[in-house]
């Protein structure tokens, strides 16, 4: 095989995409980080209103976007969702699975519902998602991307301030789940990785941001900024492309350095 340029690595032109969560926030961001460079998008989350507004916003881009509405916490809705985009797109050679749910409380008064919504949105969305694309496209092509968004908060506790158990701990669970599958599907040539953003300012991010307040927030962050609207384009890039070919089973944190200080 010839050595191909670092263009030609990046390039997705002519793949295709499923990004849950997409419809604004960092899912938003990774939508338009591949289909700039050339990958058809399908969006997805729960309300179509802001499907619509995000898609147009892609395609007011250039980039080609469609979505289907869906509840990844709900498993009829998630296999509904990888089989419409196979029937419209005729692809998934990508899958972001970020779409996420979060619950603050004390530990010992958390609500055990809470506690199922967060995992099954969390954690049993993304497996039976991974799941039903990987039986339906990647493994009879024996190709495929699978990026898992976890976070800074499944690699450290967090300070008494911050009380969210249940997401804490699916988000360890992805990180767990993308190595193991990464260890299996490798031999369907399937890379599974995970991305561990840390503060960005998000509608989810923003409960947090209040309560604790940004300047604090910022003070903890060795580069002194929050997360924005470019800094998870690079890595999904990365990730997403045969730039990444030989990567599988990995998990970055994009925080700004606040892991290191929390190590």
């Amino acid at each position: 095989m010839s050595q191909r340029t670092v263009q030609q690595l990046f390039d997705l032109s002519g793949k295709t995409a499923l990004i849950t969560g997409g419809s604004r926030g960092l899912g938003l961001q990774m939508a338009h980080a591949l289909g700039e460079a050339g990958a058809r998008i399908m969006l997805s989350s729960r309300k179509a209103d802001d499907l619509e507004q995000a898609t147009a916003d892609l395609q007011a881009a250039g980039i080609d976007a469609r979505w289907i509405a869906a509840d990844c916490a709900k498993e009829e809705d998630t296999r509904r969702l990888a089989d419409q985009t196979l029937e419209r797109m005729g692809a998934i050679d990508i899958l972001i699975n970020n779409a996420g749910a979060s619950w603050g409380a004390p530990a010992e008064s958390h609500p055990v519902e809470a506690w199922d919504k967060v995992m099954n949105l969390n954690v049993r969305g993304y497996f039976v998602l991974a799941q039903q694309v990987a039986n339906k496209y990647m493994i009879p092509n024996k190709t495929g991307r699978i990026i898992n968004i976890a976070s800074i908060a499944g690699l450290n506790g967090n300070g008494p301030e911050i009380q969210t158990l249940a997401y804490n701990t699916s988000k360890t669970a992805v990180i767990g789940f993308t190595k193991t599958l990464a260890a299996e599907w490798g031999k369907y040539n399937i890379n599974v990785n995970a991305i561990c953003p840390g503060f960005f300012m998000t509608k989810m991010a923003s409960v947090l941001i209040k309560n604790v307040g940004e300047d604090k927030m910022t003070a903890t962050v060795p580069l002194g900024r929050l997360g924005d609207d470019e800094d998870l384009k690079g890595i999904t890039l990365l990730y997403a492309s045969e730039a990444g070919k030989h990567i599988t089973g990995q998990w970055l944190a994009v925080d700004g350095g606040v892991s290191v200080v929390l190590a």
